[in-house]
């Protein structure tokens, strides 16, 4: 309640019901920074709690480093003090070497490194909570995605250590790791090579839980820090 949050990928499938769910606590303001323009998810979210500002920057997680902190910096500007920042932009199709890599993860270690400016306590800043989200793969492989779960095990390595920086940087960090969710991400996508074209109907035969209920479990691991 009361607090400044930023979302990274706040509109898409487990971002949108995870945006939801945060306003229902009365934060003073919400900035989702995403590269996809959802108006009527965005009017559906500024609805949930008058009270809070919900603002939206358009920004693709794999601009250079000096972009992201230009928008950070403007974001700062205008609200001086951030308390959250949650990092949730992915894409899952290992056709796609590079933009896996690069949104999965470079973008994430970008976002962070861009925010660490104006929260590390060594330049006198007041430090912040960083969440990452992540996914089982990055502790147990989809071996059939193996450039996806990788880059997932990459965020759950950089979180941890980012984590065991925090007496230094007075930045707390987590991930937050979905099992199989439901989401337009896993109704359809390329494994590595093909080496399992029905990659995505396999992985559906497992148990799976929906955007909502990722969501709420998303908020109570933010709440419990």
């Amino acid at each position: 309640k009361g607090k400044n949050v930023i979302f990274v990928a706040g509109l898409g499938d487990i971002g949108l019901d995870t945006s939801k769910e945060l306003l229902t606590r009365e934060l003073k303001n919400l900035v989702i920074l995403d590269v996809r323009e959802n108006t009527e998810g965005l009017c559906a979210l500024k609805e949930i709690c008058p009270e809070t500002k919900v603002t939206f920057i358009k920004y693709d997680v794999t601009v250079p480093l000096d972009e992201s902190k230009k928008v950070l910096k403007k974001i700062f500007d205008k609200l001086k003090t951030v308390d959250i920042l949650i990092n949730g932009a992915g894409i899952l199709d290992d056709h796609k070497i590079e933009a896996t890599i690069a949104v999965n993860y470079t973008g994430l270690v970008n976002t962070t490194t861009a925010i660490m400016e104006f929260w590390d306590k060594r330049c006198g800043g007041p430090g912040g909570i960083i969440c990452n989200i992540g996914s089982v793969t990055g502790f147990n492989a989809i071996y059939q995605v193996p450039v996806y779960s990788g880059s997932k095990a990459a965020v759950v390595n950089f979180t941890s250590s980012l984590a065991k920086l925090a007496g230094i940087t007075g930045v707390t960090a987590y991930s937050v790791n979905p099992g199989i969710t439901r989401t337009t991400l896993v109704q359809k996508f390329n494994s590595w090579l093909d080496v399992e074209p029905d990659v995505a109907e396999l992985l559906l035969e497992h148990p799976t839980q929906s955007t909502k209920e990722c969501a709420e479990n998303f908020v109570k691991a933010i709440e419990k820090n």
